[in-house]
Formats: C-alpha cells, structure tokens, sequence
C-alpha cells in the first residue's frame, strides 16, 4: 500500500482486505474481487443489480478489467466518485487497489484527487496524469484506461 496524498492509498491484490470506518476500499478488480462478492462465475449478466458494482458499507467492488480498447461505463466511475468521495468527507482513508497497483486502482486514485479532493489539476486527463506521476511514479496506466479518461475528463 503506498500513500500517495493524505489519507489516500494505492495498492495492489495483497493489500485486498475488508474496510471499516477508519479504511474504506474500492476493489478495482473483476477476478477476484468483484466476482467474490456478488457470487458468480465467468460473466455476469449486464441485467443484474450488481453489474458493474457492489457496496456494502466501507467495500466498494467494480467490475472492471484493464482492456486495451475502453470498454468502460460512466456508472461505475461515478459510483466510485460518490463512495469515495462521501467517505473521504466523513474522515474515512481510502485504499483503491487493483491486481497490480499500476493501472486501474491509480487511475481511479488520480480521478479522485482531480475531481473530488483538488490536490492535484482537474484541467485535464494530460495535465492530472503528470501531477499524478509525481505522487505516484509506478503509474502506469494501460491503454483503454489512459484513453477512456483522456476522452471523458470532462464528463465527471
């Protein structure tokens, strides 16, 4: 787990673990994290509730892959925006961790602290990215990600 602004972490599977009131997580990974906690096998189906995320009080569980073509949903990026962001105002920490801790948990840790927290620049994808390759230099972001954010900076 490594802190990369106050209060706010970035780690990879082995920080995976359950949130409290002091530490909540978002689990930015499909396998294992997201199908564990819904309770499937394979792929969900796109109807069901729990499609793209599940909280349960201090856990946030996405279902999110790191492909190279942006395949991903606005819900699931505003959802992680509200969650985290209402548990950072009451005074929780937040962990964002995904298999690796290179591409999707800082990427969704860079968003929040763009968007939500102004700790770093909210001007653009570009512009957030750099600041963010400061607190965090084994950012590195894979292709779809990098281009899904690039191409929605604006939106959240």
């Amino acid at each position: 787990m490594h802190k990369v602004y106050e209060r706010t972490f970035v780690g990879n599977l082995s920080d995976c673990g359950a949130g409290n009131e002091k530490l909540a997580i978002i689990h930015a990974c499909k396998h294992p994290c997201h199908i564990n906690a819904v309770g499937y096998t394979g792929n969900l189906n796109r109807d069901h509730p729990n499609y793209l995320t599940l909280i349960r009080e201090f856990d946030l569980y996405l279902n999110i892959i790191d492909p190279d073509k942006p395949l991903f949903m606005p819900p699931l990026f505003n959802t992680f925006l509200e969650f985290a962001g209402r548990l950072w105002d009451e005074g929780s920490e937040i962990l964002v961790h995904c298999n690796q801790g290179e591409s999707r948990a800082p990427s969704l840790a860079m968003l929040f602290l763009a968007k939500h927290v102004a700790a770093i620049s909210n001007e653009s994808f570009s512009v957030a990215k750099q600041e963010f390759e400061y607190l965090y230099p084994a950012y590195a972001p894979g292709l779809g990600i990098q281009r899904y954010l690039h191409d929605h900076w604006r939106e959240f």
